[in-house]
């Protein structure tokens, strides 16, 4: 009769590997998964060399992580860059490659990079023909959030302590522009990151400005705009501003990577939508109300915040999929128009509330 247990699987290494190589391009979010990961391996695997191939965007969060030589990939170039990356390999070989990114260029990419081992997802997770490029898959999950997915590859390395830590060491220059926006004595400030990379995930710039107007007048807290340089966030950015009463600080546009993060680290909170930002707040510590009526927070919200989200999903499952929240399958998201008006006014100002509240 067979054994009803599963087996336990053998962990891949008995002995930490020498040199190791983390394979994720992006997105922002991602890649702030990815360096939970890496922080764990660097504490169970003291002495193990690690490289990683990222792409040239996310490099900039990478200046702020020790003990990683980083190679960053500029996709838009083409062949050239694929000429660089081996020109910087050189003639070297990994113990160990950890294909974290199931997009079909990374899978590609992975076929050049030299390793003993390249462990990638598991079958069901593997997407885009990812279980062809991989020599060793991590353990099958279902449901899990997607940094608990990530910490899989630790686990497969037979790391016990994969408790997620970031420890992330701001410039000088990061931590004065913070200090800048947010100084010593100032009133607490609420942070709003208005947009995501998918316009479908964003939401109204009038509920934006409500929620402002709200923390200001309810909370007396300052109000900063922040977000990356595009037409479309200077844009909503500038119509958050044209329908708040309360005043704010437009800086939507106005730093870089690093800088962000010294001004979340200072901020008493986030709102944004589904986005990069929600996963940079949670590595400085700072709490997060994300906004999902797109995708399930209990798969990507903000690892450290997930009793603060603003959860409609399932309210978008049933009007625009005609199914429950069980009956959808975990990793789909619901990207279309309209979605995120499911979220109201007060769904925000209560979450901020109950935060609030909590912190006192």
């Amino acid at each position: 009769m067979a054994d009803p247990v599963p087996r336990r699987r053998a962990a891949l290494f008995a002995s930490p590997p020498q040199r190791v190589c983390l394979l994720r391009l992006s997105a922002i979010g991602d890649v702030c998964h990815a360096i939970a990961l890496l922080r764990v391996l660097q504490r169970a695997w003291p002495e193990t060399r690690f490289t990683w191939i990222v792409g040239k965007p996310e490099a900039q969060l990478l200046t702020l992580v020790d003990g990683v030589e980083v190679i960053p990939f500029d996709k838009r170039a083409g062949l050239g860059a694929i000429r660089e990356l081996g020109s910087r390999l050189g003639t070297r070989r990994f113990d160990l490659l950890l294909m974290l990114q199931v997009a079909l260029r990374a899978s590609l990419l992975s076929a050049l990079i030299p390793a003993r081992v390249k462990l990638g997802f598991d079958r069901a997770r593997a997407l885009e023909g990812q279980w062809l490029f991989s020599t060793a898959k991590i353990a099958p999950r279902e449901r899990e959030h997607v940094l608990d997915a990530v910490l899989g590859f630790a686990a497969a390395c037979g790391v016990a302590d994969r408790a997620p830590r970031w420890d992330v060491a701001l410039p000088e220059s990061a931590t004065h522009y913070g200090e800048r926006l947010i100084p010593n004595g100032a009133p607490p400030t609420l942070a709003i990151s208005p947009c995501s990379s998918v316009h479908t995930r964003d939401w109204l710039p009038e509920r934006y400005a409500a929620v402002a107007d709200y923390a200001a007048e309810r909370h007396g807290m300052r109000v900063i705009l922040c977000g990356g340089p595009s037409a479309e966030e200077r844009a909503q950015g500038a119509a958050i501003e044209r329908a708040a009463r309360s005043p704010l600080v437009n800086q939507i546009g106005r730093d870089t990577l690093p800088e962000m993060l010294g001004l979340l680290a200072r901020a008493a909170a986030l709102v944004c939508p589904d986005s990069g930002p929600a996963h940079m707040a949670t590595m400085v510590g700072t709490p997060v109300i994300c906004l999902h009526a797109t995708s399930n927070p209990a798969r990507t919200g903000p690892y450290r915040s997930r009793a603060f989200c603003v959860d409609r999903f399932g309210d978008a499952a049933r009007k625009f999929r005609g199914r429950s929240l069980d009956e959808m399958p975990w990793p789909d998201r619901i990207e279309q128009a309209g979605v995120m008006e499911l979220i109201s006014v007060s769904d925000a100002t209560e979450r901020l509330d109950a935060l609030l509240g909590s912190r006192a």
